[in-house]
């Protein structure tokens, strides 16, 4: 079958940047429809910081408004936990979440961050700029600034506060971009860092996170793809497969290192409530896969064939540089939290994209 260099840039285009290994803060938000709400009125709970956990905890959280910000959000409300919404634009924060369907959320703008972090017993920081396009300088500056930026405001913020004001735990995101790409290799917590543009933003980006104060503690969470049916790869993939358009990319030989919405959701969850959970904690599911067997397993779950592979040339053409990141991959393990207890929902690819399928 003959197809033309435009069908290969659309089809392309389309899938690209959805593998690319940092979820969120890599995918934006599924948008929403412009509606008109009251103005939310920003205020901060001034109940004792050494709440009992019986009583929930106070959770402030970057990226809220992105696609595992917005699980985890839901997450915490249905076990009677409070919220607060750290953004940049309320405006954007309250489409997302309204103040008439949660009106327990607190929505904090940069001005009132201090406020809601030091009214905290937890911070979970997944903002992040989208890299889903092509890279040029300026871009790449914007990425990297954006991750840095960010978490540097958050640390800053909880160690200017006093001791009794300080959250006891911060929950910071990361990727496994942090170690490079490789067909061959095995990586895990322990394993060093590539030397590629995106190893540098993940170092940098956990760098900046590692100056929190040493009485706080510390979760790095390297998150794998995220598959879910609301945002992520499959929000993209998935309708190309209904339109017989599915397929790997390239030689669909290298890795495909995913973990489920749920499953990392409540790794973040663990992460905030159990002392145990320190340090650098790879956010992906124990059964990685070549990406030819996770499109043959998506064009089985959704009854289309996986027969449309896009070549390598036409991934470079739509995402220059950055098609390095998807046409190498790389395979990494969750020793840590394996060896943490930690239960995997989804351990396998079949399982995760049948159940997503099945949400309403």
């Amino acid at each position: 079958m003959e197809l033309s260099w435009a069908t290969l840039s659309r089809a392309t285009s389309a899938i690209a940047p959805s593998l690319l290994p940092f979820p969120h803060p890599l995918f934006p938000p599924v948008s929403i429809s412009q509606r008109n709400f009251k103005k939310c009125r920003v205020f901060c709970l001034s109940t004792s910081h050494s709440e009992s956990k019986d009583n929930g905890m106070r959770v402030s959280i970057t990226g809220a408004t992105g696609f595992i910000g917005r699980r985890l959000v839901q997450k915490l409300l249905s076990d009677n936990h409070k919220v607060c919404v750290l953004t940049r634009s309320r405006a954007k924060a309250q489409l997302v979440f309204p103040v008439n369907n949660f009106p327990e959320i607190v929505i904090a703008e940069e001005a009132e961050w201090k406020q809601c972090i030091h009214s905290s017993n937890a911070v979970v920081n997944l903002a992040g700029l989208p890299i889903s396009t092509r890279w040029s300088p300026e871009i790449k500056k914007e990425i990297k600034h954006s991750r840095i930026n960010t978490t540097s405001k958050v640390v800053d913020l909880i160690n200017n506060g006093s001791t009794d004001l300080r959250p006891s735990v911060l929950v910071s995101a990361t990727a496994i971009g942090y170690y490079g790409t490789s067909e061959t290799t095995v990586f895990d917590e322990k394993s060093p860092s590539g030397n590629d543009y995106l190893s540098e933003v993940c170092r940098d980006w956990e760098a900046k996170a590692l100056e929190v104060d040493n009485g706080v503690r510390l979760v790095l969470i390297r998150i794998g793809v995220v598959l879910g049916k609301d945002g992520g790869a499959l929000a993209k993939m998935i309708p190309l497969f209904m339109m017989f358009a599915g397929g790997p990319l390239g030689s669909g030989r290298q890795w495909f290192s995913w973990i489920h919405l749920d499953d990392l959701v409540n790794l973040i969850y663990e992460a905030l409530r159990n002392p145990s959970y320190k340090g650098v904690i790879n956010g992906t599911a124990p059964h990685p896969v070549k990406l030819s067997e996770m499109c043959e397993q998506l064009g089985q779950v959704v009854g289309r064939p996986s027969w449309l592979p896009v070549p390598e040339f036409a991934l470079k053409a739509v995402l220059g540089e950055g098609a390095s990141v998807v046409l190498e991959g790389q395979r990494v393990l969750p020793l840590k939290a394996q060896k943490l207890g930690f239960s995997y929902k989804y351990p396998y690819v079949k399982d995760a994209l049948r159940a997503i399928m099945r949400e309403s």
